[in-house]
């Protein structure tokens, strides 16, 4: 069974409460009708009720009724949700009319209803840029205790069961953080080694913060940052199993692994790969995706104190189906 079979039977077992901001948005809702149908999740759709039922009907879903369906401008909890907010944001200066203007937006809808527990879990991003979908969630459901940075992991699917989980790797951050300070470095690391745990199913993530250089084989005020890193990480999660800084190849082939990191825990040996910076992140998973065939699942959001995660605008049917799954797999995870 191949990992997403794997984390779509697991969440059928325990099925959470996903919103879609983006409702009537065709390829969302042909994805949610697939998602009700296999009982992977229970979905709560935000838009006009009159025009999903439309789309629905004309795209032939049959399961869509099965939707929780929300109108943003008229529903029983809409003033509560508003004073919620307005709450949250008090500080900031918000107005009950500022809320009850922006609970007319999904986005901040969906977080809201995540904030006031009638949900667990959010997937935008099919017609919304990722800074819009990000907003509303660091400002209403928030970052995880000790957590201020949010970032980005990718599964990668590869065809060489000798690198990484039988071929799999968990990579961060390829999303959200350009230049991550040693401290934000940290942060990515324990959490990308969470989303390996809660996602990829990996019983023990084994964490490479990757660099240029393998112990103190170059010396660079940017390998710096990742040799820092390394004890703020382990202050941050003591059981966890992080070394750097480590080249790709030492952290990933065993031979080479033992040569230039001997006595390294996990030199040779790592499934889950921490990037200096988000430039080295993203043009990485692209050329494994490209040119060395992988399968590319996510960004998959991490940090956040709920699941919130956000899609490309160019995405698929199934990468929405994936990304359902998954958002439900750290939904699990978050309780």
């Amino acid at each position: 069974m191949d990992l997403i079979n794997q984390i779509v039977e697991r969440v059928k077992r325990n099925r959470q409460r996903i919103v879609l901001p983006e409702g009537t948005e065709e390829r969302t809702l042909i994805a949610a009708d697939r998602v009700l149908a296999e009982g992977v999740a229970t979905i709560i759709l935000l838009g006009n009720p009159q025009e999903i039922k439309e789309v629905a009907q004309r795209l032939s879903l049959s399961h869509i009724d099965q939707a929780t369906i929300i109108d943003p401008n008229n529903h029983p909890k809409k003033e509560s949700y508003a004073q919620l907010l307005c709450e949250l944001r008090k500080k900031k200066g918000m107005t009950m009319e500022q809320a009850r203007e922006l609970v007319l937006n999904p986005l901040y809808l969906g977080c809201l209803i995540i904030k006031a527990g009638d949900a667990d879990g959010q997937l935008a991003g099919a017609r919304n840029a990722t800074g819009d979908v990000l907003r509303p969630a660091l400002q209403i459901i928030k970052t995880k205790p000790g957590v201020t940075c949010v970032s980005g992991a990718m599964l990668l699917i590869t065809n060489k069961p000798e690198y990484g989980e039988n071929g799999l790797l968990v990579v961060g951050d390829v999303a959200v953080t350009p230049v991550p300070d040693a401290n934000q470095l940290a942060q990515i690391a324990v959490t990308t080694a969470a989303t390996a745990q809660a996602v990829a199913g990996i019983e023990t993530p084994r964490v490479a913060l990757l660099s240029f250089s393998t112990k103190g084989s170059a010396k660079h005020e940017v390998v710096d940052k990742v040799v820092d890193a390394l004890p703020l990480a382990k202050a941050l999660n003591p059981s966890l199993i992080i070394d750097g800084e480590l080249q790709a190849d030492a952290a990933l082939v065993p031979a080479v692994g033992n040569h230039k990191a001997p006595g390294s825990p996990i030199a040779g040996k790592a499934n889950v790969l921490v990037f200096p910076n988000l430039e080295v992140g993203n043009i990485s998973y692209k050329l494994v995706q490209r040119l060395g065939g992988a399968e590319a699942v996510g960004p998959i959001l991490q940090g956040i104190a709920k699941p919130v995660n956000d899609l490309s605008r160019g995405c698929s049917v199934e990468d929405i189906y994936k990304m359902i799954a998954i958002t439900a797999s750290q939904a699990i995870a978050a309780k």
